[in-house]
């Protein structure tokens, strides 16, 4: 099959082909962080990234990558206290984290624009999103900058030292049960996706 091949060397935002959008709409569905932090003041924030994925299990280490230029309220208040929080997404509060996603002013509390409730983490002066199945309490190892362009990210990779988990989505084995989770992806535009159609496939050997 005939296939377009788009040579891109930097974003732009007036021409047809942008390669973020690309990137976006070809690489789904993505996990959602909704990360919370607190800033030196004290002020907590909370907001979506769906650049965000797991890359180590012993340690747990996961990342998340939020715009840099001008940088996120995460991103500072990240680098600032050298902690986070990720909450998981789901089909029940996705409607209240759209709500956290437009850019607020440092001084706003996204938990009280989007009516949720800001819990007391374990370890973390970060607080959880307690309306949330599964937080998961970060220490900042590493924020690399990628790029600084207008469309660029920092990464941000936290070792998770905390996991709360709801007993509403254990399962009899003690695993987490992805049919109760109910979590939700990312797709491109104003698209996202459900969890619950799955196939199951047995890995060879």
């Amino acid at each position: 099959k005939q296939k377009t091949a788009y040579e891109i060397y930097q974003c732009d935002w007036s021409s047809d082909v942008c390669s973020s959008d690309l990137l976006v709409n070809v690489i789904v569905p993505r996990p959602i962080a909704f990360v919370s932090t607190i800033s030196t003041t004290g002020v907590p924030n909370v907001a979506p990234f769906s650049f965000f994925n797991a890359f180590c299990g012993d340690p747990p280490i996961v990342g998340f990558a939020p715009n840099n230029n001008p940088p996120k309220d995460t991103l500072v208040n990240a680098r600032d206290t050298g902690e986070f929080v990720v909450n998981i997404v789901t089909e029940e509060i996705a409607e209240q984290m759209n709500l956290t996603a437009k850019r607020y002013p440092p001084e706003v509390n996204e938990f009280e624009i989007a009516k949720l409730t800001a819990a007391p983490s374990q370890i973390v002066r970060a607080p959880r999103v307690l309306e949330s199945p599964v937080n998961l309490e970060c220490k900042v190892k590493q924020i690399i900058e990628i790029s600084n362009r207008p469309d660029g990210n920092s990464l941000v990779i936290g070792e998770v030292v905390c996991f709360h988990v709801d007993d509403s989505v254990i399962d009899s084995r003690y695993r987490i049960d992805s049919e109760k989770l109910h979590a939700i992806g990312r797709l491109g535009g104003t698209a996202y996706t459900k969890t619950r159609d799955r196939l199951h496939m047995v890995r060879p050997g």
